[in-house]
């Protein structure tokens, strides 16, 4: 009498994953480390404060002429922010006077100023809020001299004011940091990968 052999299974047991879908989860992995890994490189530099790498007047230049003009230059793109005055430039001249005039401009990197017509000499002191690429305000100032006097009266046309101060009591910019983005990446993808798991459990 031959004895009955048993079955064998060929399907996979419920409650695992089946190899096919252990390969497609792996390659969503990857993928989701690729992403992950080109986010973080680019968020290295854009995460980082902007810096101030040029200005003219240069800090501590000593000038026989007024200039017309303020310009800074930083490492990276100032953002223009939501409205008017976000990024702003103040020059206080030796009386205490404002002596900037207008809007500042942003180009790319670079924030620019009009002055009136400079007057009596002595330090002036540029200072400036900018939008950093961040999304956070960034503040300082830089100095110069005047060894003559300008073409201008001996009194500012602008009251007291300090580009630097105005900041404090604003509140940073609209920006969003780049953190939250990888973050939310991050979350999106973890999210996308357990759903492929359970789906390929339940067709299993």
């Amino acid at each position: 009498m031959t004895a009955r052999q048993g079955t064998i299974p060929t399907g996979t047991p419920s409650g695992t994953v089946s190899g096919g879908n252990f390969s497609a989860a792996r390659r969503l992995l990857a993928v989701a480390g690729v992403v992950l890994a080109t986010l973080l490189a680019a968020a290295g530099p854009a995460s980082a404060h902007n810096t101030l790498i040029e200005s003219d007047p240069a800090e501590g230049a000593s000038l026989d002429r007024a200039p017309d003009e303020v310009t800074l230059t930083f490492d990276q793109p100032v953002q223009r922010g939501a409205g008017d005055g976000v990024n702003q430039i103040a020059v206080t001249g030796p009386d205490g006077g404002q002596w900037q005039r207008g809007q500042a401009q942003v180009d790319g990197t670079s924030v620019t100023t009009a002055l009136h017509p400079l007057g009596p000499k002595g330090e002036y002191v540029i200072g400036y809020r900018i939008l950093s690429a961040d999304g956070h305000a960034v503040t300082d100032e830089i100095r110069f001299t005047l060894t003559q006097h300008g073409p201008g009266g001996d009194e500012a046309p602008g009251q007291p004011a300090d580009a630097e101060n105005q900041a404090d009591s604003d509140t940073d910019g609209g920006g969003v940091p780049v953190w939250v983005w990888i973050v939310a990446a991050v979350a999106l993808l973890g999210v996308g990968v357990t759903v492929a798991l359970r789906a390929g459990s339940g067709r299993s």
